[in-house]
């Protein structure tokens, strides 16, 4: 009797479903579709989007920049060549003569003339460098009309050059 009532369930259960689907249903379309449970995340579509608004960001940048931080360059050179031509002048007004080179303005040299002249602690603490990492060069016979040259070669490190890679020296303005 019982596989009988197991039996009768079933055929219950079978025409139930087979009633429930022969039904027709309502359509919604406001909802939108199940697609189980949402993720979040960003699409494909948003991170290129991202992406390209990184790099506009970063052309605009660099346009406005580089040209700036060459400009710097240029203008500390000029600063450091300003300071060592007036460290010479300071020289040449203690010790009677220029100096035979740009290390004589941070130790005294060991042909002086008289010793006792030179400033104690030099005339600069330390020679400093160009801005693209170049010593100063110094001329003790001016080659442009003034009585000594200080100079750097610029961006090049090249004697001549123009734009960026011109020379920098205190016969420039």
């Amino acid at each position: 009797m019982r596989a009988h009532n197991t039996r009768r369930a079933a055929v219950r259960w079978l025409k139930v479903r087979l009633a429930r689907s022969a039904r027709p249903r309502r359509v919604e379309w406001a909802k939108p579709c199940d697609r189980g449970p949402q993720r979040e995340g960003f699409t494909l579509v948003e991170m290129m989007v991202v992406v390209v608004i990184i790099g506009l960001l970063a052309t605009v940048v660099a346009i406005n920049v580089l040209p700036s931080r060459d400009q710097a360059m240029v203008t500390k050179a000029k600063a450091d060549i300003a300071t060592l031509e007036q460290a010479i002048e300071t020289y040449r007004l203690d010790n009677l003569d220029f100096p035979e080179d740009l290390q004589a303005l941070v130790a005294a040299p060991a042909n002086l003339a008289s010793p006792a002249r030179y400033r104690p602690g030099g005339y600069v603490r330390r020679l400093p460098e160009d801005p693209w990492g170049e010593p100063y060069r110094y001329r003790r016979q001016s080659a442009h009309g003034g009585q000594f040259d200080v100079y750097s070669y610029g961006a090049d490190r090249k004697e001549g050059g123009e734009g960026n890679d011109a020379d920098l020296g205190n016969w420039q303005d």
